[in-house]
């Protein structure tokens, strides 16, 4: 019976935490995204802002795809 209580109570503490994650997520994606565009419009064509701009296109991409995703994967439970 105890088991059951605590999962009980339990669960929709997991699903906050996973859809602030979610958010997080999200936000530094958009972060990574807008910094990326900050130094395309900066950039003077070298090959270390080249770089750059692949690094953290790439890794605004991924945080902000994963982060939508599981925003939009966890269900509300209250």
């Amino acid at each position: 019976m105890r088991n059951t209580f605590v999962m009980k109570h339990l669960k929709p503490n997991i699903m906050n935490l996973k859809r602030f994650f979610g958010g997080l997520l999200t936000i530094l994606g958009i972060v990574g995204l807008i910094y990326t565009a900050v130094i395309f419009a900066g950039t003077s064509g070298e090959t270390r802002d080249i770089k750059s701009l692949i690094i953290y296109g790439i890794l605004g991409i991924v945080f902000f795809m994963s982060g939508i995703s599981l925003v939009r994967a966890t269900k509300d439970e209250a």
